[in-house]
């Protein structure tokens, strides 16, 4: 009687690094547009927040693990060799300029209809992204389902934020 063994190739620790390096990329570019502006501005607290405005702690949480889920989706795809790694590696870095846009819009800037502008392109880019994403590699594509749930609460945020403060 024959038995098959069936292996799961981890990766290497060269290929770890490298994951670990794409996260730290992928968190540090995104995070960046924190240092020259921030949500602790006379002109923020002054706005009237909805109901469902998250407690403080809530965004950099929250960023920071999706930062870590976008830097593995792109490693995963980046290594890949499928069809469609260009495409999906361009549209990755066309959604991640319009999530960086969106924070000196809203905060430094104080344009919340701009920012709205910005996230709603941003929603649809990462909806590109993701199906880009499966293309080569599922488990890439869902590591940004979550990416996508918060920009979706984040628009909609953004859109409230507008409205109660026009």
């Amino acid at each position: 009687m024959a038995f098959r063994s069936i292996t799961h190739r981890l990766p290497d620790g060269g290929s770890i690094l490298t994951a670990i390096g794409f996260v730290l990329l992928v968190t540090i570019v995104g995070a960046a547009p924190s240092v020259f502006s921030s949500p602790d501005t006379p002109w923020f607290r002054a706005l009237e927040k909805p109901w469902f405005y998250p407690p403080t702690i809530a965004f950099p949480v929250v960023w920071t693990l999706l930062f870590i889920l976008l830097g593995i989706a792109l490693w995963l795809v980046w290594r890949s060799d499928a069809d469609g790694r260009r495409l999906a590696l361009g549209a990755f870095v066309l959604q991640m300029l319009f999530n960086v846009a969106w924070t000196p819009t809203f905060f430094a800037l104080e344009a919340p209809f701009v920012a709205l502008g910005i996230i709603l392109v941003l929603w649809g880019l990462v909806v590109g992204t993701t199906v880009a994403f499966r293309r080569v590699d599922r488990r890439a594509a869902a590591l940004l389902v979550p990416y996508l749930l918060w920009v979706t609460f984040a628009a909609v945020l953004n859109f409230e934020l507008w409205r109660l403060n026009a």
